[in-house]
């Protein structure tokens, strides 16, 4: 591997030339050296709109081949490529772009005058658009650029991204991500998943995320697979692609949504040779169901922002359902006591610590939250909470800080309830997730009422909706006169989980 992760993918690409790297349902093909001659004049717009190496580049666009080949143009150049999420809402991109100081802000067609004015407010120098069809103002600089045929030198402890994890006090955390970060995971899963220049990946995932940006499209890139890139989740296409596919890389819901349709079955999967499940807890009910049908055991693994993937069922072995696996090649991992952070008794529930190259650099401008979780001897602690079984895998039982997952999605519960408890009505309201068939756990709201004031449960729903992305907003809203504390005076969202946990089981 080389310093700068493009010109490790570049190795892979141009020895794979004509072939199909990716591949759209409405029949648009880039050929690898398509995206090698793609990523060259991207590149070369980027350093005409004076975008310099270790320069933000913040991309908030549809998902498109064009898309995935800018990431690509952004490491050739040396730029640090900070996707968004698309459901963010004004004030949330404004903070961004704030925050990471961004030498270009690349959105939607249809979204420019807004993401103008974002982009005066916080003194973003330029901003461009990016469509879903190869259109767009960047692809015009594009087309007229001199192509960046080099590959900007990159030591790699550089940084190659930026991805924002919300915080739980509500201000969201870029976590830094490095070119020997990328690189390393990349490396690491290529092999332990077996991907080879022969695989093709189903691909319906977004990609402003960890999952569908650096897990699936790394991993093809490392390979010299070719991707299959449907534009979202649509139960038709998935499985009219799987004759042709040999891998999906999924969330829980794409597998219940699959388990619902009578063409699943074995003859549908015979091509078929992985599929693999994160981003949040797939159930031993759903496990059960999907070998049954098909044949194939869903291979659970376990990751997160800060540090891409660390454990990973074999591929070769026992898939064990309601556990993600044992370490990564390279990966250490400890369980420990969260305050002292030494290591538990073998089988007890600790705090779940990694170590390792695809552990992240730190917090963008947050050096004391950075110190706090990203500890001396270079172990980062991950907030969840896990044991390790009698054959040595590593079980989630939990979450520190009360993280909720939906639908492959981190829902940080302060953020939410501070919208909440600023509407004149509220006296404070507390955001938890319980169980939900289809998106693993429903965001929900337990609100309390100032004295003598009313609301509605479609009231508060209204007042969020433009506040918060539709990922983060409360699926149901309940009223309640106080909420459980603890004698120190603490929320006990334990009990309340307890007491709504069934308010989804026929959703």
């Amino acid at each position: 591997m080389t310093d700068n992760l493009f010109e490790t993918f570049a190795q892979r690409m141009g020895a794979q030339a004509d072939k199909d790297f990716i591949v759209t349902p409405d029949g648009r093909r880039y050929s690898y050296t398509d995206a090698l001659a793609l990523s060259a004049r991207l590149a070369g717009a980027l350093k005409d709109l004076d975008v310099k190496p270790g320069d933000r580049v913040a991309v908030q666009v549809d998902k498109s081949p064009e898309a995935i080949i800018l990431y690509l143009a952004c490491l050739r150049m040396g730029g640090v490529y900070l996707p968004l999420n698309t459901g963010y809402t004004t004030a949330e991109v404004g903070y961004f772009l704030g925050d990471a100081e961004p030498a270009l802000f690349v959105c939607r067609p249809a979204a420019f005058a807004e993401a103008r004015s974002i982009a005066d407010e916080t003194n973003c120098p330029n901003v461009e658009t990016l469509g879903t069809g190869g259109d767009g103002s960047l692809m015009d600089l594009a087309r007229v650029a001199h192509p960046f045929e080099s590959v900007e030198a990159r030591d790699k402890d550089d940084l190659a991204a930026i991805l924002y994890t919300s915080g739980t006090t509500g201000r969201s955390k870029g976590a830094m991500l490095t070119h020997g970060n990328l690189g390393s995971n990349a490396q690491s899963l290529t092999e332990a998943w077996r991907f080879t220049a022969d695989d093709r990946l189903i691909h319906a995932l977004p990609i402003f995320h960890t999952h569908g940006l650096f897990v699936a499209c790394n991993v093809v890139l490392m390979s010299g697979a070719s991707l299959y890139f449907l534009p979202k989740f649509d139960l038709d296409a998935v499985i009219e692609a799987m004759p042709e596919g040999t891998s999906m890389m999924g969330v829980p819901t794409f597998y219940t949504r699959l388990l619902q349709d009578d063409r699943l079955n074995k003859d549908l999967t015979l091509n078929m040779r992985l599929f693999t499940s994160g981003s949040a807890p797939l159930t031993a009910d759903t496990h059960k169901a999907f070998e049954e049908r098909t044949g194939h055991a869903i291979l659970e693994r376990y990751g997160m922002t800060e540090t891409n993937m660390n454990t990973s069922n074999p591929y070769d072995g026992a898939r064990i359902a309601g556990t993600v696996g044992k370490p990564l090649p390279g990966v250490e991992i400890r369980i420990t006591d969260a305050e002292t952070h030494e290591p538990v008794a073998d089988g007890d529930i600790g705090m779940l610590e990694v170590r390792g190259p695809n552990v992240f650099k730190g917090y963008w401008r947050m050096p004391e939250k950075t110190k706090e979780e990203l500890l001396d001897d270079g172990f980062f602690v991950t907030g969840d909470l896990a044991q390790l079984d009698e054959n040595g895998y590593v079980q989630i039982v939990g979450r520190d800080k009360d993280l909720v997952i939906s639908g492959g999605f981190n829902v940080y519960p302060k953020e939410v309830e501070q919208v909440i408890d600023e509407m004149d009505a509220v006296d404070e309201s507390a955001v938890i997730g319980v169980p939900h068939p289809d998106f693993g756990e429903g965001v929900t709201a337990v609100v309390v009422l100032k004295s003598g004031a009313k609301t509605t449960e479609a009231e508060v729903l209204a007042a969020l909706k433009d506040r918060l992305a539709k990922y983060k907003q409360p699926k149901r809203v309940f009223f309640v006169d106080s909420l459980p504390r603890n004698t120190m005076g603490k929320v006990q969202k334990n009990q309340l989980r307890e007491t709504y946990k069934t308010i989804y089981d026929n959703a």
